[in-house]
């Protein structure tokens, strides 16, 4: 981004944006996409599927970690802190609070049962982010990617193979088809 930077729209997005999220990193990643690349345009499509891998693959919390990595895309160090008050303030707040009153809220059904339709629509959404950030790789028409994507899935789910050894394996062997596909260029 050139020009004078978003500092205040970028911190009320991400504060609007957290608080009116619920169920973590993979809910909100597909608020964002629509916020930062739909509606102001700050990021390209393949930038912010690229931001979110980075995110997703980092420690640290995916909504934390995204907010750092798109408020510094968008306006340097600054946008990163601004980004990532504005996706903690609410939760903070919001935990705070309910910790104290979490006597009352934990015998409360109508908690509960408001707990239980959140869950629901958490299950939702996840399914949704998943089908989004898949149509990139399927919209690319090679079968490296999805391979990759199908193996990394069978062997979480049903193999019980550690996320960190499939993250790993995953990022070798896209740094070796980047490597490769670089060398196939650069003959041509």
């Amino acid at each position: 981004m050139s020009g004078k930077k978003p500092y205040g729209q970028l911190f009320f997005s991400m504060l609007r944006l957290s608080a009116c999220t619920f169920g973590g990193g993979f809910v909100i990643i597909p608020l964002m996409r629509k916020r930062f690349v739909q509606e102001l345009g700050w990021l390209e499509e393949q930038e912010m599927l690229d931001l979110t891998a980075i995110a997703q693959s980092s420690p640290g919390a995916v909504a934390v970690n995204a907010a750092i990595l798109v408020g510094y895309r968008v306006a340097g160090p600054a946008g990163a802190a601004l980004a990532i008050l504005g996706s903690v303030l609410p939760p903070l707040v919001i935990i705070s609070v309910i910790s104290l009153f979490y006597r009352a809220f934990r015998s409360n059904s109508i908690v509960n049962f408001a707990m239980m339709g959140l869950l629901a629509g958490v299950a939702a959404v996840i399914l949704d982010v998943v089908a989004t950030l898949a149509q990139g790789i399927f919209r690319q028409k090679r079968l490296l990617p999805v391979v990759v994507l199908l193996a990394a899935f069978i062997a979480v789910r049903f193999f019980s193979v550690n996320i960190v050894l499939v993250i790993l394996l995953c990022g070798a062997v896209g740094a070796a088809d980047t490597l490769w596909r670089g060398r196939k260029e650069a003959e041509k």
